[in-house]
Formats: structure tokens, sequence, C-alpha cells
């Protein structure tokens, strides 16, 4: 079968020889848990250099196809890749007193979704599959609503949806994005299950770094992602003055812009958005679980029509549509007086509890960087040793690791606030002690 695959190769580029192995792998030329040839044997099979190779083999292992296990050598993964950042940031066998680990908004401040179904009126339209895939009067409210003007616009099933048609109809095997960090963790995973390279950006308290977006873009992204307002984890917002400086570094390149919105607007400020400089090159992903409930699963792309309306077409190969009724459901809760005024009360509540919070750690000597979103990013001496210390409290928070995209400088932990009203001093106790277990006269 290896020299089959060998045979099969016609760009000796490490791009070509991993596009060859993974279609062999696809196809079943290579099993899984099969061991590949040690790579000066494959550079010598493939008549290339042993660093091409050592390249190829980087790709595939990125793309979640190939491991290497030291002597035992460099096989074919047994399973396909999933949410592996997401469920190691996440995962745990205990019960708790209190989970402030998950990152979702509190149900008490959603608005009632059996309240709008009872609300919206039939349609008994049977629809056809190729009629416009955003219910009319939605699309009038959405386009009000966005912070720019969006030639093309359209619903997907959540965020995580928008940003897998994204990829997949605009990124190919190899390519490389701009990434903010720390990040989302379903979204790296869904990069590396892609093949897709992410570059690190590194996200201060005005938004993403310039330099950082120009290097990237010098190494040949496509992509920036990055979240505007209340970023998850570090809940910073993009500032006017960083937005025209990127608009800067940007203009004009052949990159686009994809603004994740996951609060449904900005939680506390008015909101700043790249596309308000380059709407031919932005797009935004806004999605309506935090703030309207994730059982709606929906979220709304707007952007230039060549890079939404590729989405579009690829839909109609797959769910063409996102449910019609859930999406009056949604018109419903957007334009109904008590809905809307639930919606402000809750962002501008999820601002005031991580205020509290983040000013309770300030008053104990650890400084969280952000306050606009849900959650708390933590910096903490030894990472497994706080989540153990707030264990022994019945509390759990999450992981840092899955949120980076390179290695780390320092640990942290992430606290969800959503939920937390009150109490603040008390947990304020336990999380500072946290950040410094671990270390003992002045060492780690």
């Amino acid at each position: 079968m290896w020299q089959q695959l060998v045979d099969s190769v016609d760009d000796r580029t490490a791009k070509g020889i991993a596009l060859a192995l993974s279609t062999g792998i696809d196809r079943g030329l290579l099993r899984p848990g099969e061991q590949l040839p040690p790579i000066r044997h494959a550079a010598r099979d493939l008549e290339v250099a042993p660093a091409t190779v050592s390249a190829a083999w980087s790709r595939l292992a990125r793309a979640g196809l190939i491991e290497t296990d030291g002597r035992r050598g460099t096989r074919v993964r047994e399973s396909a890749v999933g949410p592996r950042r997401y469920r190691r940031a996440l995962e745990t066998a205990a019960t708790w007193r209190v989970d402030l680990s998950t990152g979702l908004p509190d149900p008490r401040l959603l608005p009632d979704l059996h309240a709008a179904m009872r609300r919206v009126p039939r349609d008994r339209a049977a629809h056809s599959y190729l009629e416009d895939p955003v219910v009319p009067a939605l699309r009038e409210v959405l386009t009000t609503s966005w912070p720019y003007a969006a030639e093309s616009l359209t619903l997907v099933d959540g965020a995580m949806d928008a940003h897998s048609q994204l990829v997949a109809a605009h990124l190919r095997f190899g390519d490389r994005v701009a990434v903010e960090q720390p990040c989302f963790p379903p979204l790296l995973d869904l990069l590396e299950m892609a093949g897709v390279v992410p570059l690190p950006v590194a996200y201060d308290e005005r938004g993403p770094v310039a330099a950082d977006v120009a290097a990237a873009l010098a190494a040949g992204a496509k992509m920036l992602f990055f979240q505007p307002w209340g970023q998850n984890p570090s809940s910073q917002s993009l500032s006017a003055a960083r937005a025209a400086e990127l608009a800067g570094v940007l203009e004009g390149r052949d990159l686009v812009v994809v603004e994740d919105d996951v609060s449904g607007g900005s939680v506390s400020a008015q909101p700043v958005s790249l596309g308000v400089h380059l709407p031919s090159q932005t797009v935004l992903v806004r999605s309506y679980s935090k703030t309207h409930g994730p059982d709606l699963r929906l979220a709304a792309i707007g952007g230039p029509a060549a890079v939404v309306d590729p989405v579009v077409e690829r839909r109609y190969l797959g769910q063409g549509w996102s449910s019609r009724l859930v999406q009056s459901i949604l018109l419903d809760l957007l334009t109904d007086e008590a809905s809307r005024s639930l919606v402000v009360q809750s962002q501008r509540t999820y601002a005031e509890r991580t205020t509290a919070l983040a000013g309770a750690l300030a008053a104990r000597g650890v400084v969280v960087p952000g306050r606009d979103g849900i959650n708390v990013w933590v910096p903490v001496a030894e990472q497994g040793a706080a989540l153990l210390h707030l264990a022994a409290a019945g509390i759990r928070a999450a992981s840092g690791d899955p949120f980076w995209v390179s290695a780390p400088a320092s640990d942290h932990i992430r606290i969800t606030t959503a939920t937390v009203d009150s109490g603040y001093d008390e947990l304020a106790d336990l999380v500072a002690g946290a950040a410094r277990a671990g270390t003992w006269s002045g060492q780690r």
C-alpha cells in the first residue's frame, strides 16, 4: 500500500505529499494504527529531502491524521479528531458544589422561548428548498442592527456552524490563518480537523495586537479570526483606536476578517467593528446563544457577498436553511419589547458581576485583564494546583491550556461569572488562594 501511495504522489512538495497521504487515509489505503516508514526511508522512496517529508508529516499531524509516539514511530491515528481542546478544558469526573467552568449564560436572564413560541403565528406554507434561507422580516431586523453595511447576510445553526461553513468554503489543507490568543478551543479543534495552520495573534486590553496581525499577514494568513467584544476567555474588547490601527494594516490586503460576536453586541460598551473600516473584507458572525438561549442554535453571518454567498450555496447541498420556525421565534424575541429589555438588563448584569469579581480579586493582588464579558481569565502560579485548590472547595473552573494556540508564557484558569450573583469576597478569597497554589518559598 505504501508503494501505491508513493506512485500516486504527483506533487513532491510537503503540501502535495500530505494531500496524497490524506487521500490515501480517506480511501483506506492506510488503515488506523498502520505505521508509516521512518522519515529517511520515506524520503528515499519519494525522492525528496528528509526535511520535505518531515514538513509533510507535520501537516498531517496538525490535521489530526497521524501521530508520533517516540520509538514506536509514526502511525495513522486510530480515531478521528474531535473537540479535543474543548473536552480537555471542561473534562472532569468529580461532582461540584458550584460549576464556574461552562461559559454559559445565566438561564434566569434569558427570554422565555415558550412564550415566544406561543406568540409566533402558524406558517402553513410548504417552502421551496431553494428560496431565501432567511425569513424576510428577520432579514430586515438583522440588517438594521448590523454595525456596518453588509452586502450579504444569512443564518446558520450557531457560531461554530458559521466558522465550519466559512472554513469549508474558503480554506484548504495547509492554509494559514491568524487567530487571537487566547482563543475559544473549539475553533482551534475545527482548524486542526481541516488541516489549517493557526498563527497566534496576542489579544491585549485594546484588541488584537497589530504587529502580530502584520506578522501573520506576512506569513501568508488568509483569514483573521477574533472576538471583538467580551472576548472569551479574557473579557477584553476591541477599542476604536485599535480598530483604526488594524484597518491601516489590513486595508487592500488579501485577507478576510472574521469577527465572532458571541454576546449579541457589546456587554457593557458601544461595539466597535472592523467592518466600519473594511466592509469589503469583514464578516461578522453574531450568535444568539448567550443573549437569547443556546437552544435557538442560530447565528447570523453578514459581510461581503464574495465571502458569504459561497456559504449560502454550499448549504443548499446540505441542510439548506435553518428552521424557519426557529427563525420566527428569534424574530419575535428581537422585536418583543419585554424580551429586548431583558437582554439589555442581562448584558448590564453580566458586566456588573464580572466587574464585581474582578474588583474583589484585584483587592487581593490578582489582576485579571477584562471586564466586558462573562468570564475572568485568572493568572495562576500553577494551573493544576489552582484547579485542585478550587476543587477542594467544590468549585469547578476551566483549564487554561486549551485556549492557547502556542505554548503559553504563564498559566491561567477561566472562571465564568454569568451566574455569580453574590458572595464575591468569599469567591475571591478562594480564587486568590488558587492563584498562589503550588508556590512556596518563592518557588513553583
